[in-house]
């Protein structure tokens, strides 16, 4: 008879139809080491089934217009920080492409962005990440700054989608069709994975500057106005990644 451990071993090495065998294979098995297993498992198969659930609600908007053509999902990350760039993501994924636990970035912890960004990246037919500098931002303003990056992204795509999920802006100077969608990098897939990729490529950026600018704990705050930031930039004052248009109230 084999040993639960050995049991174990063949659970964890299944896929999804294997443990459904499993499940029935050792259903009879009185141990209760056994039964453990198979609810533990059972329980694992019931949360995936709801992830992609989950998934297939972020849907909605890829398939209303997926007869259109390409479905391309645009957001940015870093509009509202005092230091740092603008990063705007534009990502095309396949119909029904599956990323498990995709969703807003903000929602998802920095280990679980940092394996989405490869993965989307893979199973992507083409995506695009542009940015706009500090001082950019400060020569025409940080809206303006924000289309000219998201512009970048779509102008980086091959081959060109046929709409553009937007989160909730529409972009001037592009003559794709736009559809704008509040909090839309909790509702579409498409926005979700260009949200990660925004986020995490400024997140890069900024634990880069954190080694050329070690006073101001960009690593951990990433420019945004925390109040170890504020307290730096009155005792050190601006550095070149600083916006100055955002910084007057503190210096």
């Amino acid at each position: 008879m084999q040993n639960i451990s050995e049991i174990k071993a063949l659970f964890e090495a299944a896929d999804e139809d294997q443990l459904s065998e499993l499940f029935g294979a050792y259903a009879d098995d009185s141990r209760s080491g056994v039964q453990r297993l198979i609810t533990q498992y059972r329980r694992k198969l019931e949360r995936l089934a709801a992830e992609r659930e989950r998934l297939e609600r972020m849907r909605i908007y890829e398939h209303k217009y997926e007869d259109l053509g390409l479905v391309c999902g645009i957001d940015e990350a870093g509009r509202g920080p005092l230091a740092g760039p603008v990063v705007a993501g534009a990502v095309i994924l396949p119909r029904d492409c599956e990323i498990l636990y995709l969703n807003d970035s903000k929602k998802l912890s920095a280990a679980r962005r940092e394996e989405l960004f490869d993965e989307i990246q893979e199973k992507a037919i083409a995506y695009g990440i542009g940015m706009a500098s500090p001082a950019r931002i400060d020569e025409i303003n940080i809206l303006q700054a924000t289309y000219e990056a998201m512009r970048e992204t779509v102008s980086q795509l091959e081959p060109q989608p046929s709409v553009l999920l937007n989160d909730a802006v529409t972009i001037p100077e592009v003559s794709i069709r736009q559809v704008p969608i509040i909090g839309g990098d909790g509702k579409s897939l498409s926005i979700a994975a260009a949200s990660v990729l925004a986020k995490v490529t400024r997140d890069r950026m900024m634990v880069e500057y954190d080694r050329i600018f070690p006073e101001y704990g960009f690593a951990s705050h990433k420019g945004y106005g925390s109040a170890a930031h504020i307290e730096a930039l009155k005792k050190y004052g601006p550095t070149p990644i600083h916006r100055s248009t955002f910084i007057g109230h503190f210096i």
